[in-house]
C-alpha cells in the first residue's frame, strides 16, 4: 500500500512510480508570495479487504498569508503557522502542478524530506498522485 505517481501527459511513455508509504507530507513555497505550505496525508486501507486504498488529508499548515491564499477561517495560529484541517478529507488523488519556473514539491516522510524529483522527474506539467495497492502492472 502506498501512492502511485504518474506524469499526466506522459501516457505510457513513462511508467508510474509506486512509493510504499502510509504517511507523507507535501510541502512547497508559493511562487509569488514566497510562503511555505505543508499538507499531511495518510494512505489507509479501503473499506473491504478487496477495496483499493484511500487517501486521507490529515492537517495543513501555511506560514503566513497573501493575496488569494489566505488560510481558512477555522485556522489556528501556532508557532508562526496557520494550522487547519483540509475541507476535502478523502481526495481521490492529487493533481500536482510542477513547473520548471518554480521549486519542486518537497516530499517528506519519517525518513526525511527531499524534492519530489527524487521519486519522479517532472515534465513541467501535472503529476498525478493516487493511493494504490502496489506497482502498476505493465
Amino acid at each position: 500500500m502506498g501512492v502511485c505517481l504518474a506524469l499526466a501527459a506522459a501516457g505510457q511513455a513513462i511508467a508510474p512510480v509506486f512509493v510504499p508509504v502510509e504517511r507523507f507530507t507535501l510541502a512547497w513555497t508559493h511562487s509569488i508570495e514566497k510562503v511555505r505550505w505543508e499538507e499531511d496525508y495518510a494512505v489507509r486501507p479501503g473499506g473491504t479487504s478487496s477495496a483499493a486504498p484511500v487517501l486521507q488529508a490529515l492537517t495543513a499548515r501555511v506560514r503566513g498569508s497573501g493575496a488569494g491564499m489566505e488560510p481558512p477561517p477555522d485556522a489556528v495560529l501556532r508557532n508562526g503557522w496557520y494550522e487547519y484541517t483540509p475541507r476535502t478529507l478523502s481526495p481521490e488523488g492529487l493533481r500536482l502542478t510542477r513547473s520548471g519556473f518554480t521549486a519542486d514539491y518537497d516530499w517528506c516522510t519519517s525518513a526525511g524530506c527531499g524534492p519530489m524529483a527524487q521519486l519522479l522527474p517532472s515534465d513541467g506539467g501535472i503529476t498525478l498522485l493516487t493511493p494504490c495497492a502496489g506497482p502498476a502492472k505493465r
